[in-house]
């Protein structure tokens, strides 16, 4: 006996019909559907797809020296680049144009956390030093997608991270008072 047991009348089970005798079913597999539009197959991520999900999300953006996208807002740009040994990890890292002097490096460190302590999505980081000596704040969305995507779901992951982006500017400004 099979740990799936067949239920009465299925092809194979030596169930009876109504007038008592054998069934011999055959199922008619339904005809293969065609491939849904070219939007929802899945393809590998290259920066001109980023650049077209940007373009139907209508952000505007420069591409920097690297190749990687770069969109500006009043307080804040975000980068768009693929990362890794194949460019296989998008890469969304949102900075705040100001920046914090050294000797509030220990406040923006507890303040960093609290953010990745209470949010999901960008965890937050403080940079290496400027030239300046100051401290720049960064928050950062790395997604694996060896596998590719469909078109939906990477401006869905652009859009997400372009609204955290904005939330953690505000946040960084407002609550976490460190800008």
């Amino acid at each position: 006996m099979s740990w799936w047991p067949k239920r009465g009348g299925q092809a194979g089970d030596g169930g009876a019909s109504a007038s008592g005798g054998d069934v011999d079913l055959r199922v008619e597999l339904p005809a293969q559907r065609a491939p849904e539009p070219a939007e929802t197959l899945v393809a590998a991520v290259d920066m001109a797809r980023l650049g077209a999900a940007l373009d139907r999300l209508e952000i505007r953006y420069l591409t920097d020296g690297d190749g990687s996208l770069l969109a500006m807002w009043e307080r804040h740009a975000v980068l768009f680049t693929l990362e890794g040994p194949d460019d296989e990890i998008l890469v969304i890292r949102a900075r705040p144009h100001g920046t914090v002097p050294p000797d509030w490096a220990d406040r923006a460190y507890r303040v960093v956390n609290e953010w990745n302590h209470s949010r999901r999505f960008c965890k937050a980081y403080v940079g290496d030093p400027t030239e300046r000596g100051q401290l720049p704040i960064y928050a950062e969305m790395q997604v694996p997608l060896i596998s590719g995507a469909h078109d939906a779901l990477l401006v869905e992951l652009i859009d997400c991270a372009a609204a955290v982006a904005v939330a953690f500017v505000d946040w960084i400004h407002d609550e976490g008072g460190l800008l």
